[in-house]
Formats: structure tokens, C-alpha cells, sequence
């Protein structure tokens, strides 16, 4: 692709966001993509896990004595090793509170390892070089589900050696799974599938799908989000041979109407097949005309930043048209509201 010369200035950071979409933009059709991707299992998924801990070990950087909760653990923590001692008296400062958070993952199993993150409480300045003492991390049902401890490591940006967020850390591998979360698909006739994105047209195409490839009407849409699929009976002792060869079937997703344009950078995402219908909208020295007829004489009488176009063009053809007259992220961002405005762009329109 060789750099257009001839664009206004003001055009060539906007056609550089654009490029790629321009490219592929004519030839953009509905691929079909694995159920896997566009729904889940209902029943699968993770569970939060919390707990409250103390990070020792640090230069100096820990809550010292301002943080009560942080010196009142310490008491407790050397009361149960068997060393009375009173919070009033203890004043570290390489000791920090913090909240430790992970997610578990479906089916995960005793003595697995999940990765932690821990977050300051108090006023520590860093965590850095600190080590997590062991620490519980319960569900909303109250039950242990893992063991946290390690050396937490706060990263840096590599290649410059700046170090990041210094009271936000990560332990890899630091908690070790102590109970599971059952989960079973034994015995089961029913499995009920929800979408990551309700659609009705999508979770229609996706019970057809799972129709065909087993033969029968085993898959019903309950509503925009829901299916239910009967296990066949030939699975009914191999309902994980069933579910693997029902997450990789493939469906088209049907996808809405929906623009995004990012004013800071002028990059504009937007969905296939978007029309523009009868318009004109001025803004400034640019102007935009679509027409039955896209050589109206109106066109002529505006000046060179004029884009004419005719009805029923696509969104992306106004957006090149508009790019090759120098329009830029401010400009487009106005014209498309105008547009929405006015009910001649029949899209959800997101400006970010």
C-alpha cells in the first residue's frame, strides 16, 4: 500500500487509524465461530476468593503505627505464637495490611495453584521485596478455599526499569487450592447454555446449529441469553464427550448495528453492513450530502470539502469519503452525532 501524498495534512493521522478497516471493509462477511466463544456452560465458571493478610519484610515502606487494624494483627499473629504483646507498643514500619483477592477457576482441584493479588489497606508506600504471610481467602459462603504465602513481586516497566503501581502486587502460583467447588455434569439430562451476549437472532441460529449436528430437536431457546440442550441418549454416559462436541460446533453470531469512534485517537470500530440514509449535514468549512443522486448539482455550489454520496451508502465508504476530504476525529465524532440525530444512522452510536 503505497502513503497517499495528496491527502490534506490533517487527513493522514486519521487515515493511518483507519487503514485496516478500509482494507478489509468491502469484503467483511459473518464467520462462523465456536460455541465455546460465544457461550458458556451454565453452572462453569469462577468463584471470588478474599482474604485479609499482612506483607512483612519491607524497607521501611509498611503502615508503620497509623494503620490500627495493621498493628492489631501483629498483636494477634505473636499472641497465638505464644508472645503476649500490646498493639499500643508495636511500631514497624515494614509490616503492611492488605486485601488478597484471586479467581477460581472451574473445576479446580485440591492442591492446585492460583495466582494472587494483593492490595494495600493502609498507608504503606510500597510492597516491594515484602513476603505474604499465610492467609486464608474465603467465598461469600464463608468457607476456606485456598492458602495464600510468598514473595509478592510489584513488576516494572520493561525496558525503561520504572517501576509500577507500588501497592498493588501479584503472587504467581501463591495460593494453593484447599477445597473445591463442586461442579458435575453426571446424570444429567438437561445442560443449559447462556450467552456471553444475549441475541435473539444469534441464540436462534446457535439452536439450529446444535439441531442439526445431532439430527433431532435437542436444543430449545428459552429466551435471548438461554438454551436448553437434552443430552442425546447416546451420550448419557459420556456427558463430557457431549458438551466437547457441543462447545465446537460452529454458529454466526449475528452482530448489532454499533459505531465506536475514540476522539483521542480517530480510530473508529463499527459493525458490518451499517447504511446511511437521505442526509445533509454542514460542520464548518466540511459539509456531507447523501443524495438518491450522488452527482446532485448542490454538490458543486459547497466547495471542495463536500462529500456526495448516494443513498444507501455504507458507514464506512462516508467514513473514507470524509477521511479524504481531511475530516478529523472532532469532525467525524460531530457528523456522526448529527447523523444519529437526525435517524439517518440506524446504529447505537459510542463516543469514548
Amino acid at each position: 500500500m503505497r502513503k497517499n501524498d495528496s491527502l490534506p495534512l490533517t487527513a493522514k493521522p486519521l487515515l493511518a487509524a483507519l487503514l485496516m478497516l478500509a482494507l478489509l471493509w468491502p469484503t467483511a462477511t459473518a464467520h462462523a465461530t465456536r460455541l465455546k466463544d460465544l457461550a458458556s456452560v451454565k453452572g462453569v465458571r469462577t468463584n471470588q476468593i478474599i482474604g485479609y493478610g499482612l506483607v512483612v519484610g519491607l524497607d521501611g515502606t509498611g503502615d508503620g503505627s497509623n494503620a490500627a487494624f495493621t498493628t492489631q494483627t501483629i498483636a494477634n499473629l505473636m499472641g497465638n505464637m505464644g508472645v503476649q504483646v500490646s498493639s499500643k507498643d508495636i511500631k514497624v514500619k515494614n509490616v503492611a495490611g492488605v486485601m488478597v483477592t484471586a479467581q477460581l477457576p472451574p473445576f479446580a482441584k485440591t492442591g492446585q495453584t492460583i495466582d494472587i493479588t494483593l492490595s494495600s489497606l493502609g498507608d504503606a508506600s510500597s510492597l516491594k521485596g515484602g513476603t505474604l504471610i499465610a492467609t486464608s481467602l474465603k467465598g461469600l459462603d464463608g468457607n476456606i478455599y485456598a492458602m495464600a504465602q510468598g514473595a509478592v513481586s510489584v513488576g516494572s516497566d520493561a525496558g525503561r526499569g520504572e517501576q509500577k503501581h507500588l501497592t498493588v502486587a501479584r503472587i504467581p502460583n501463591g495460593a494453593t487450592v484447599e477445597r473445591e467447588v463442586p461442579v458435575s455434569f453426571a446424570d444429567k439430562s438437561v445442560v443449559d447454555i447462556s450467552l456471553d451476549s444475549p441475541d435473539f437472532t444469534t441464540v436462534a441460529r446457535m439452536a439450529k446449529a446444535i439441531n442439526t449436528r445431532f439430527g433431532a430437536t435437542y436444543a430449545k431457546p428459552e429466551d435471548g441469553a438461554t438454551l436448553t440442550v437434552k443430552v442425546p441418549k447416546a451420550y448419557r454416559d459420556n456427558q463430557v464427550g457431549f458438551l466437547a462436541e457441543l462447545e465446537n460446533i460452529q454458529v454466526a453470531p449475528d452482530t448489532p448495528a454499533k459505531v465506536i469512534l475514540d476522539e483521542r485517537n480517530g480510530t473508529v470500530v463499527m459493525g458490518e453492513n451499517i447504511t446511511v440514509s437521505r442526509l445533509a449535514v454542514s460542520h464548518g468549512n466540511l459539509s456531507l450530502l447523501i443524495t438518491p443522486d450522488a452527482q446532485s448539482p448542490v454538490a458543486g455550489q459547497l466547495g471542495d470539502r463536500v462529500v456526495a454520496l448516494k443513498e444507501g451508502v455504507t458507514l464506512g465508504e462516508v467514513v473514507r469519503a470524509l477521511n479524504a476530504i481531511g475530516a478529523t476525529p472532532r469532525d467525524l465524532s460531530a457528523i456522526f452525532q448529527s447523523m444519529k440525530a437526525s435517524g439517518a444512522l440506524q446504529a447505537e452510536l459510542k463516543i469514548i
